[in-house]
């Protein structure tokens, strides 16, 4: 792969994740249907669990391709962004619901 398709991976998920997010936490905000809640929880689990593996994925691909190993940490800790993100918004979303 490409050092450009390599990022392309990681801002994808980064993105992708992100704006379920916000989609999850501010419709629920906004209308307060238990939809969204349930989504943001969904996006949680699931999306943890694809990020883990996309990036274990990359890890490994950085370990056969030594050269490119720094492109793919990269990569891999654009991903990690969302842990904190993820944490913020699970609390602002407990404390919105009373828990």
């Amino acid at each position: 792969m490409k050092n450009n398709e390599i990022l392309l991976v990681g801002k994808s998920m980064f993105w992708g994740s992100f704006i379920l997010g916000n989609i999850c936490l501010f419709g629920y905000l906004f209308t307060k249907n238990d939809a969204f809640a349930t989504g943001g929880y969904m996006l949680l689990i699931f999306g943890s669990i694809l990020n883990l593996i996309i990036a274990f994925c990359l890890l490994i691909g950085g370990l056969i391709n030594k050269n490119k190993l720094d492109i793919y940490l990269k990569s891999i800790g654009i991903i990690l962004i969302n842990i904190p993100l993820a944490i913020i918004y699970t609390i602002i979303g407990l404390n919105i619901m009373g828990f």
